[in-house]
């Protein structure tokens, strides 16, 4: 049984968990920011193998000194394939959501993520009670200010950001399927090495666009930012709480404003902030709520 540890431990924990959430979600910002830059100059299916086929080089070495670079257990097959599908998918709506949105608008969208596995939640039998469910609307509704659907500032390009959102949430859903003992880089290897083949294929069937030294510095770099983003989300949720930790996801939306005004002098509008607010308000509240009653604070039924 492992022992309790101290207030002043837990707080330690805590706050470098804290840390390495928001160093993630640094890496998510700036790999969205460089995709958005050389995407303009070269083609989706080039930079995807390119990115992929670096990225799983380092993964591959990370699991090579731990030993772990094996093939994985036969009965998480199924499901590892039906995550590489979703990560396809996710992955090149959201380059194409990416180029055509403001970073922040994106990152926003992408957010209503943990409201929506918690919607996944009551699909697979587990209670939610009516305050997660105000939770879940408020970010429904956030959403909704910022796609504005049906309105004269619609812009049909954020359905990309939202089908992409809807394919990581596939993947999340699916990931929970998997045998624990399956090491995450392993998954993510696999994930990469799959999308990486897309690409693949996909330049097979589109041009192939010259490349200046500074595009494949941007996709080395890109490549760093997407190991730095797997590696220190692993590492935030096994050192802290994740009641504690998960909230710092959020900190994508600060840093997509500051790398979209610096990099493309993108200003987000009122509603879109407004939008942004509602979401992680409401994302913040689902944890805190989550963390609550995980605690034995809540009552059963309508008390969660």
């Amino acid at each position: 049984m492992a022992l309790a540890l101290a207030p002043d431990d837990r707080l330690a924990r805590n706050l470098r968990g804290a840390g390495w959430m928001a160093l993630a979600m640094l890496g998510v910002a700036c790999n969205d920011a460089l995709m958005k830059r050389v995407l303009p100059d070269i083609g989706m299916f080039q930079a995807i193998l390119l990115r992929s086929v670096l990225a799983a080089a380092a993964v591959a070495l990370a699991l090579a000194r731990r030993g772990a670079l094996r093939p994985p257990p036969r009965q998480d097959l199924p499901w590892l394939a039906l995550r590489s599908v979703a990560e396809i998918g996710a992955t090149i709506l959201y380059l194409e959501a990416i180029t055509r949105l403001r970073l922040a608008e994106v990152a926003a969208i992408n957010q209503v993520l943990p409201l929506l596995l918690t919607l996944a939640g009551v699909v697979l039998g587990e209670r939610v009670g009516w305050r997660r469910w105000l939770a879940i609307l408020t970010g429904f509704f956030g959403v909704m200010l910022i796609v504005r659907p049906g309105g004269q500032a619609f812009d049909p390009d954020a359905l990309y950001a939202v089908g992409g959102m809807l394919c990581f949430g596939v993947r999340e859903v699916v990931t929970r399927r998997t045998d624990p003992a399956t090491p995450h880089l392993l998954i993510t290897f696999i994930t990469l090495m799959t999308v990486g083949a897309t690409g693949a294929v996909g330049s097979l069937v589109s041009p192939w666009s010259p490349m200046e030294a500074w595009h494949l510095t941007a996709i080395l770099a890109s490549s760093v930012a997407i190991f730095v983003c797997y590696h220190a989300g692993v590492v935030a949720m096994r050192t802290g709480e994740i009641g504690f930790t998960a909230p710092f996801r959020y900190t994508v939306i600060l840093w997509a404003l500051v790398l979209g005004f610096a990099v493309f002098g993108e200003i987000p509008d009122a509603r879109t902030m407004i939008g942004a607010a509602m979401i992680v308000a409401a994302g913040l509240y689902a944890f805190w709520r989550e963390r609550r009653v995980g605690a034995g604070l809540g009552r059963e039924g309508s008390a969660r």
